[in-house]
């Protein structure tokens, strides 16, 4: 762990309680037979946001006395990596090459939506704007945590608006698409059990492992992620892919996801901070608003379906989209890989774009103070 992520850690709210295992096997129960029951009513993403909302609700009523430790995320995390990795074929890295342009524009558009939101955002609260953009930017909340940490900003209000940003577009999106296109009709397909091939399994768990142990040593932002697709990318495009997870690895995958993202949603920061959550919220919606209004502008301009570049302009985490690109039917590959390009045009960036907002704020509060 960075001394950042740690001095993060230690400026974030303190959970409550310890962590009670046979707690957080009860909670993860709940969230997979909330999972169960969405999917049986046909919502979207069902086994992702079935337990983020019951985990949330459970977590700012009840307030249990347990926690839900990061460390369970990296190995959903994995498995959802790689089996998008998977789909990387060689046909799929020309389609790429070919959009390259679009994915380029469509993320510098997204950075333009950021910069206005943010100044919005400022306008409204009469924070600083390089908070505003950092609690405004697509990017993950620890990330954003460390970078608010080491400029010196409050680092809870910075968790909190990423991860509200976060959930909101996970909800939203799926259901928006539903509400376009229509509810589908017909017999969803079934979570079975099937049995798993062992030795298939096993190689597709050391490719991920693999490859995030690879990122994380090189300091890669997102090695979890990006290490296992990268890995799995690169032997699926020799066209000797191993099978994917079986639907219930992948679901049960989604269920720790969906668990870990809605246990973040504490009663106490909630309630406390209403009015930062509403606008937290609001600005998380014109963000999303404005990047869904971009893409569908530029999808007609390059003759790309528009519910790709929605799904790809969507402010959100690379592993939530990719989800919702899968269950959507939706070319997950393309999709996901609007998203990376988005990423590695940020990740790198946002630092010293945060130091030179800071540098500009400091000579202007200069410059205003009396002589």
């Amino acid at each position: 762990m960075t001394d950042g992520m740690q001095r993060a850690r230690a400026d974030a709210p303190a959970p409550r309680g310890g962590r009670s295992v046979p707690g957080l096997l009860a909670l993860l129960t709940l969230s997979a037979l909330a999972g169960w029951l969405f999917d049986r009513l046909g919502a979207p993403l069902p086994w992702m946001i079935g337990p983020l909302i019951v985990t949330a609700i459970v977590f700012m009523t009840l307030a249990p006395a347990i926690t839900v430790p990061a460390t369970i995320r990296p190995g959903a995390q994995i498995v959802v990596a790689t089996q998008v990795g998977l789909a990387f074929s060689p046909d799929a890295f020309q389609m790429l090459a070919e959009l390259a342009p679009v994915m380029v524009g469509m993320a510098l558009t997204t950075g333009v939506c950021v910069v206005i939101v943010s100044y919005a955002l400022m306008r409204l609260t009469g924070q600083k704007f390089s908070q505003a953009f950092l609690s405004t930017v697509p990017t993950s909340p620890v990330e954003a945590a460390n970078m608010a940490q080491d400029a010196g900003m409050p680092v809870t209000p910075v968790i909190l608006s990423q991860t509200l940003r976060l959930a909101l577009v996970v909800i939203t999106v799926p259901f928006a698409l539903y509400a376009v296109e229509g509810w589908p009709a017909g017999q969803r397909p079934v979570i079975t059990l099937a049995a798993p091939d062992p030795l298939g399994m096993a190689l597709l768990v050391l490719m991920g492992v693999v490859g995030a142990w690879g990122f994380k040593r090189l300091r890669i932002a997102n090695p979890n992620f990006l290490g296992p697709l990268a890995v799995a990318a690169g032997i699926a495009a020799t066209g000797h892919a191993p099978a994917p997870f079986p639907p219930l690895v992948l679901a049960l995958a989604q269920v720790v996801l969906g668990t870990w993202l809605g246990a973040t949603f504490r009663r106490d920061f909630l309630t406390t901070a209403l009015a930062q959550t509403v606008t937290s919220l609001a600005s998380s919606l014109v963000l999303l608003a404005l990047c869904s209004a971009c893409a569908v502008g530029i999808a007609a301009l390059a003759g790309v379906n528009w519910q790709v570049l929605v799904l790809g302009a969507a402010p959100g985490g690379v592993v939530e989209m990719a989800l919702t690109a899968k269950f959507l039917a939706q070319n997950v590959v393309l999709i996901t890989t609007f998203h990376l390009v988005r990423i590695f045009i940020f990740i790198p960036n946002i630092p010293w774009i945060v130091r030179m907002i800071l540098r500009w704020e400091n000579r202007r509060n200069d410059r205003e103070k009396p002589t």
